[in-house]
């Protein structure tokens, strides 16, 4: 009977567990969101647990240490925050923090005995158009309330500086939180980046030497400081560590019963692996800090003159210039003169310069009194980040390029990342966890021993100290002190292994998670396909329809002389030291033009208030010859690139104002997406073969950009053009054509996607990149294969006429192609099997959509989706989590550019940059392509099966002597101290050592290693192979009895083993120990047989040699050494041998034809997993969801795939998000400009037609344009729109123009 289950499946938001009722919150709907309670001092408790820790002889003081939360919670009475002296802090990841509550007063110095009522706190202020940063708590002056409504200082800066007297604090991660009274509660100490005006920036004077010293008090050194912690201090954690402790415990146990060599040996392995654990340790910081750490001298604003002081004295709201010639940011700072060109590769692990401009100065509109937040999201590229390198900066002659500082110290962009390399993400992985489990079972198994030999003695009234230390003992043998050391033996080896693949680790527990990967996404431009792009061609368009494609850009004719300067112009390129740099693919572009680019020079630069623009103009125009002719007519064609408006992401355009030289008025080119620009193109332009060309040229894998002109009227002079609003220029463009570039797929693609998906490792693309493009490169690298189809997921957000969200589902390929769509609502059915023949492919805007409206669905898009388009950086790390959601082990290779999230959020993140921005990633390719995937996973699975193997090793191993050592219990013997260190030392550490050396298996297997100890294959191993060795020892133990040469063991006061039964048992134990490591060491799939680990088979050599000496034929010397009793026959001695030869052969068989059988690993695994249905992963659940459900997805749509584009694209115009719009605006503005607010504009005209009348409520006025600025006549709004007076009134501005404005409504 098939009863349908009902899936419950996790909606795959991104950020923290919900808020529960009754705990309070730290950074609440944050990622570092966490539960906090407070506590005070307890003196009854305080007495009561230190009396319990005085009569355990401070072992519950040490279980305090390894949980120093739980201490404070019997130390210490739970009360409110208000009055808490401790906080405990729980993250999500259930890691648990204490810190100590401070009190400092205004100055800094702590503030003892001070009464609660004087303690005020911040108060933050409610209103979000207020800052809730302490800006002014440093003013001599108390802000009016003037003062407040200008947006020159905010409402809480005034209720700072009245109220503050003291100031309640705690750090922990390296963030500082301080005391509200208004919410109760602490609040993360913030800088200028949050919910302060833009206008207050632009306002900012610098700071007085009271108010910076309050701020350094306050926010604390501008510095990244690692500390290196001293060495009596690692020490002291490492000996207090419990594994160290268990070692100290044990060796305790063997030097009070007299095992002083094997005592003395562990003693001094344990001191060498402390003190490299000290080298390595102190080693690693020191490179951290010298890394990070950096300070250097600046100039701080102070009064009227630029001071030099250090960086580290910086504090939020100072003043800075940045150098001419650049330097190396030590804060985040916001731009407000000049401009600065940066390299970011720190951040975004992309070399390429970033251009920099001011922060935009908006006007506030008198009739609403309203000032725009900064954002530092929206803004960044006005905002210099901390650790980023300024390459140079451009402004007015000598004037100085100027900086607010926005954050310091751990708060900046640069600190964060520190602080997620201090304070990781924890690697939850079952293996781990399973561990545990493991150990504690086989404590368990110790209990059960030591309660065995407690009874036993106690029959025979030993002596308590006898019956103690015997019982102990056993208790160090089930539980193997060593185990936490060899587990890490397969890592090391992987990690060795992967640096000479030239792939780094910084996270060496990383390595066993990558083991089991099953998916893995690939970011495409520079990870899937080459970093370059080479020049296709270029499609002109004429008399609105496409012209022949030209491959040669000199063959371009004059009538398509626009498209070619588009080309010369419409760029972000700069020449820093001689060289011309930028983005590849403006190069790329410029570069095939053969023009040449010119910049000011010192000497043009230094002419004050007169910007001298950059220069392109045909290869060798001059030769030497001025410019204009004696008729001032110019000799050469030379334009002047007057504005840019740099790419922004959300508008998916750049845009640049020229002027060629003997022009009478300035021209507008514009560059982008395609669908982005044909929006903002007349429609009488457009070809009508627009979409058709566009797949045509997609669907082969190039790049397509679209270029567009504007002619600007001659009326509009340079004043206003620097000023000028992108919005209001970037509209009504005339189409140019498309520029074509092939992005060629790296050779190393293919082969390696086939390769993974031979193995059933899901393969998918998340690119920023155009939908088509990503649709053809996933078809040729073979994410897709031939046969197999694309389902294009879309969805529309509510309209008027239609409320609810909806989705549609349509065949990428054009209806005709398959006979089965030619309906308009046709179904397909669903494969009978999971490996089904087709694919979802969705882009950023539909999963946003999806992913607010419709998460169950996103659940069943994310198990079969492969292609995911124009996806933001957040929106990356989304689609990682949902995948982590379901259950899938998903790796994220990308090339660091916008990909640091998703590598960050990934259970193995590998990065292809050798920027510094891969350190936010656990490893590093420096091979620039995705051969190192499956490297990675190869070499994963093979530290993880290693580490099973030697788990498994190591536990046998325990049960092994444990199981010898309660047999000699029966007549009150032992092994001896030299017996038990040749088993521990010889044996055990050389075979666990070399175990781990055997390399990966050359091909990567369809069936991924097993990631639980408690999967059926792994106890049932160690269960049968625990009975075989127990039935060998048993056996020898009594048949060396029935020999007729036998002396029974006497009981003596030197406690002198020597003993046929000690023989019996050491002997058949040894070889035991030989055959789990060969058994053990297992090969294919995932490794190399161990014919190839040369160290491995030397090992074993001398090993089986030893055993055969010690067994056969040792000389009397050496059985006197190991106090071993040797049988006085030989040809008895040589039955061991034969009963190890059968042992090893029933071992053989065991694991290789039942524990690797089809039956135990596969049929019996189901069945448990049946029975348990909570073992199932959720992206089975849902697949079986998927296919029962043979309706879903309705192909709802028999349109061509350019007509859905073009349809999207429409849509997408109407859905205008105002919100973004509001941002380029303020983003497109220089210095020197002032902007009203957008709501000002849309509210007055809406009410008042251009006469200055109210307007009409007709139907025309509720139509939708594609057009936020409506269908007024384009170059009167420009004329119109003058800036330089302020635009506190756009309609009356437009009253004054008269007759050249149309009387349509905005």
């Amino acid at each position: 009977m098939n009863k349908k289950k009902e899936v419950k499946v996790k909606v795959g938001l991104s950020g923290p567990p919900p808020m529960k009722s009754g705990f309070q919150y730290v950074n609440p709907g944050q990622e570092d969101q966490m539960e906090i309670s407070g506590y005070r001092p307890s003196l009854i408790r305080k007495v009561i647990v230190w009396f319990f820790i005085i009569i355990t002889a401070g072992l519950l003081r040490l279980f305090f240490y390894w949980l120093p939360h739980l201490f404070i919670k019997f130390t210490h009475t739970e009360c409110s925050l208000s009055e808490a002296k401790v906080v405990i802090l729980k993250d999500q990841y259930k890691q648990w923090f204490v810190s100590k509550v401070k009190v400092h007063s205004k100055n800094g110095q702590p503030a003892g005995g001070v009464k609660k009522d004087e303690v005020m706190g911040i108060a933050f202020s409610k209103n979000p158009y207020d800052s809730n940063t302490p800006l002014k708590m440093g003013d001599t002056k108390t802000p009016t309330d003037d003062h407040v409504s200008s947006g020159l200082v905010s409402e809480v800066d005034r209720i700072l500086e009245l109220n503050r007297k003291f100031v309640r604090y705690f750090i922990t991660k390296k963030i500082k939180y301080i005391w509200s009274n208004e919410s109760q509660t602490f609040k993360k100490l913030e800088g200028l980046d949050k919910n302060t005006k833009c206008s207050y920036f632009h306002a900012c004077k610098g700071l007085t030497y009271p108010q910076q010293q309050e701020r350094v008090t306050m926010f604390g050194s501008n510095s990244i400081q690692i500390h290196v912690t001293p060495i009596i201090r690692i020490l002291f954690k490492e000996v207090l560590s419990p594994f160290y402790i268990f070692q100290m415990f044990s060796c305790g146990i063997w030097f009070a019963d007299e095992y002083y060599y094997y005592a003395s040996c562990i003693v001094v392995i344990s001191v060498v692996s402390i003190s490299a654990t000290i080298y390595q340790t102190r080693k690693m910081q020191r490179a951290l800090r010298n890394t990070i750490e950096s300070s250097t001298i600046v100039s701080r604003l102070h009064g009227e003159d630029f001071v030099d002081v250090c960086s580290d004295d910086l504090v939020p709201g100072d003043i800075i210039s940045i150098p001419r010639n650049g330097c190396v940011m030590q804060c985040d700072a916001v731009l407000l003169t000049g401009n600065c060109i940066v390299n970011e590769s720190m951040l975004t692990g992309e070399s390429v310069p970033v251009t920099k401009t001011p922060l935009p100065n908006p006007k506030i509109s008198k009739s609403r009194g309203e000032d725009i937040l900064f954002n530092l999201k929206e803004h960044s590229k006005h905002v210099l980040f901390c650790g980023t390198h300024i390459l140079q900066t451009r402004f007015y002659g000598s004037q100085q390029v100027k900086a607010v500082v926005l954050r310091t110290g751990f708060s900046t962009a640069k600190g964060e990342l520190v602080r997620s390399i201090m304070h990781p993400k924890p690697v939850d992985f079952k293996f781990n966890r399973d561990t545990y489990i493991f150990v504690a079972i086989l404590a368990a198994i110790a209990g059960v021993g030591f309660i065995y030999t407690v009874v036993i003695m106690v029959e025979e009234h030993e002596a308590f100290v006898d019956i103690f230390l015997r019982s102990m003992d056993l208790i160090t043998i089930a539980v193997p002190p060593a185990l936490p050391a060899a587990l890490t033996i397969g890592i090391v080896f992987a990690q060795r292994r992967l640096k000479r693949g030239q792939i780094y680790c910084i996270s060496p527990r990383s390595i066993n998670v990558s083991g089991t990967i099953n998916a893995v996404c690939f970011d495409k431009t520079g990870t899937l396909t080459e970093d370059g792009l080479d020049m296709q061609s270029v499609v002109p368009v004429q008399d609105g329809r496409f012209a022949e494609e030209v491959q040669d850009i000199k063959q371009l004719s004059s009538d398509q002389r626009l498209l070619l300067n588009a080309m010369t112009t419409c760029h972000s390129l700069t020449i820093i030291n001689g060289v011309l740099s930028g983005d590849p693919l403006d190069l790329i572009m410029f570069n095939a033009t053969e023009w040449e680019l010119e910049e000011p020079g010192e000497e043009e630069a230094s002419r004050y208030d007169m910007i001298v623009p950059t220069i392109v103009r045909p290869q060798g125009a001059r030769n030497g010859k001025g410019t204009f002719d004696q008729q001032f007519v110019p000799i050469t064609e030379e334009i002047a690139i007057m504005r840019q408006f740099t790419f922004a992401s959300s508008l998916q355009r750049m845009s640049v104002i020229t002027r060629k030289l003997g022009a009478p008025n300035f021209e507008l080119f514009s560059k982008g997406a395609p669908e982005m620009i044909a929006s903002l193109s007349k429609p009488e332009t457009l070809p009508s073969n627009f979409h058709e060309v566009l797949i045509e040229y997609t669907k082969k894998g190039y790049r397509v950009l679209a270029l567009a002109h504007r002619s600007l009227p001659a009326k509009l002079k340079y004043a206003k053009i620097q000023r000028i609003q992108r919005e209001q220029v970037e509209r009504n463009l005339t189409f140019l054509g498309f520029l074509v570039l092939e992005n060629r797929l790296k050779p190393e693609t293919t082969p390696i996607i086939h390769q993974l998906l031979e193995a059933n490792i899901r393969t998918i693309m998340v690119t920023g990149d155009n939908m088509l493009t990503a649709l053809s490169v996933a078809r040729e690298c073979g994410m897709v294969g031939e046969n197999q189809k694309i389902i294009l997921v879309q969805a529309f957000p509510g309209t008027t006429g239609k409320n609810d969200p909806w989705l549609e589902y349509m065949y990428t390929e054009d209806p005709q192609d398959h006979h089965q769509k030619s309906t308009k609502e046709t179904k397909i059915a669903m494969p009978d099997s999971t490996d089904s023949n087709y694919h979802f492919a969705l882009d950023g805007r539909s999963w946003a959509i999806i992913r607010k409206h419709f998460p169950l669905t996103l659940q069943k898009i994310c198990v079969r989706g492969t292609v995911f388009a124009r996806m933001s950086p957040d929106q990356k790390s989304q689609l990682i989590e949902v995948l982590q959601e379901l259950g899938y082990f998903v790796g994220m290779c990308g090339d660091g550019a916008n990909d640091c999230g998703a590598l960050k959020a990934a259970h193995a993140g590998i990065s292809l940059s050798e920027a510094e921005a891969s350190v936010a990633s656990p490893f590093t390719s420096k091979q620039p392509n995705i051969e190192c995937v499956p490297t990675l996973i190869r070499q994963g699975r093979a530290a993880l099966v290693t580490s099973f193997g030697i788990f498994k090793y190591m536990a046998c191993y325990s049960l092994t002597q444990f199981v010898s050592v309660l047999i000699l219990y029966w007549i009150f013997a032992n092994l001896t101290d030299f017996e038990f260190l040749y088993i521990d030392l010889f044996l055990l550490t050389s075979l666990s050592v070399t175990f781990g050396y055997t390399n990966a298996y050359d091909k990567l297997s369809k069936d991924p290693p097993l990631v639980s100890l408690f999967s059926v294959a792994p106890v049932l191993s160690i269960l049968l192979h625990m009975l075989i060795q127990t039935a060998a020892q048993v056996f020898c133990y009594f048949n060396v009895q029935d020999q007729p040469w036998f002396v029974p063991y006497e009981v003596n006061e030197d406690d002198d083993y020597t003993s046929y039964e000690n023989m019996a048992v050491f002997v058949i134990s040894m070889y035991q120990y030989v055959t789990l490591a060969i058994i053990f060491s297992k090969g294919r799939p995932y490794r190399k047989t161990i014919f190839t680990n040369y160290l491995f088979i030397a090992n074993l050599v001398v090993c089986i040699g030893m055993n055969l000496w010690l067994n056969i034929y040792p000389i009397e010397d050496v059985a006197t050494f190991f106090e071993l009793k040797v049988p006085p026959s030989i040809p008895y001695r040589l039955i061991y041998l034969g009963i190890a030869a059968i042992n090893f052969f029933v071992d053989y068989l065991i694991e290789t034809f039942i524990i690797d059988s089809y039956f135990v690993k596969e049929r019996l695994q189901c069945w448990i997993e049946d029975i348990f249905s909570n073992s199932k992963y959720q992206y089975e659940i849902v697949e079986e969801e998927i296919v029962r459900d043979s309706s879903w997805p309705n192909i709802s749509s028999a349109e061509s795939l350019a007509q859905a584009f073009e349809r999207l694209d429409s849509q997408q115009a109407r859905d205008f998000d105002q919100s973004s719009l509001l941002s380029s605006l303020l983003d497109s503005a220089s210095e020197t400009q002032s902007i009203r607010s957008l709501r000002s504009v849309e509210m007055e005209t809406s009410h008042r037609d251009f006469n200055g009348k109210p307007a009409l409520n007709t139907g025309a006025n509720s139509n939708t344009s594609n057009n936020f600025y409506g269908d007024i006549d384009d170059e009167s709004q420009l004329i119109a729109d003058d800036l330089d007076k302020g635009v506190d009134n756009l309609a009356m501005d437009l009253d004054e123009q008269g007759p050249d404005v149309n009387s349509q409504k905005l």
